[in-house]
């Protein structure tokens, strides 16, 4: 299930939010190499992180000793990425849901509420594997708890989702809360049936920053902002409305 787009206007020009995808491009390209050569392999030991460098636990260590700081790795982790996949996939749901939770909190607000996010993502996996020598890289930590903050904020507006088998796919228009509480969902159940151990898909990541957006966007959200949004909230019925039916929205 990969969301496509969603059906929900910005107020205002999102520039956080496509400052954060160009930062990540560029960091992918000119610090891990576009993923060729020794370049992704050297960045994410140097600034990916390593649990047990932060919690002192006694695991076996994959890298060289890095002179990026745990505490640093926790915000530099986030820029970093395992591969094409791994980046193009993270961009794709920062592009569809960031632009809408930047416009209800303004654009500072955002940017800390991101890295926030990112960092209790961190430290959520690094609590459930204290001992991992393994680099954790990835921005989906801080995009989970973006996606947490859109459930809280617009729960009920229209998500185009991908659905694939094998070759084949369709698409179907679901409500945000729908989409959203079977991914994370989804993140708590691999994260109970997964070992930690050898590293893989960071689900308590995931998890953590998913649960810190729901609860952060309380505190970060503009209410003036938010008066002025047409989508907010689980009690406003116009967001069953797609403005795709709208007959001006057609081209």
């Amino acid at each position: 299930m990969i969301p496509i787009r969603d059906e929900n206007p910005n107020n205002e020009t999102p520039y956080v939010t496509y400052a954060l995808l160009s930062l990540n491009a560029v960091v992918w390209i000119f610090v891990q190499g576009a993923g060729f050569g020794t370049s992704l392999e050297s960045s994410i030991c140097e600034y990916g992180f390593i649990s047990q460098d932060l919690f002192g636990s006694g695991g076996a260590a994959v890298c060289p000793p890095s002179s990026t700081s745990p505490t640093l790795s926790l915000v530099t982790s986030m820029f970093m990425h395992g591969g094409w996949m791994h980046l193009l996939g993270n961009m794709l749901f920062l592009w569809v849901f960031g632009d809408n939770v930047e416009d209800s909190m303004g654009h500072l607000r955002f940017l800390i509420f991101y890295l926030i996010g990112g960092i209790i993502a961190a430290l959520s996996q690094g609590f459930a594997d204290p001992q991992s020598g393994i680099p954790m890289v990835g921005a989906s930590g801080a995009i989970g708890c973006v996606m947490g903050g859109y459930l809280m904020l617009y729960p009920r507006v229209k998500v185009t989702i991908a659905v694939f088998f094998f070759i084949l796919f369709w698409t179907f228009r679901v409500p945000a809360y729908l989409m959203l509480g079977y991914w994370i969902g989804v993140q708590l159940l691999s994260g109970l049936t997964t070992s930690t151990a050898g590293g893989g898909v960071a689900f308590w990541a995931h998890f953590g920053g998913f649960v810190s957006g729901c609860i952060l966007v309380y505190f970060f959200k503009d209410k003036e902002l938010l008066a002025n949004h047409k989508f907010y909230g689980w009690t406003d019925t116009r967001a069953e409305e797609s403005i795709w039916d709208d007959p001006r929205n057609r081209q």
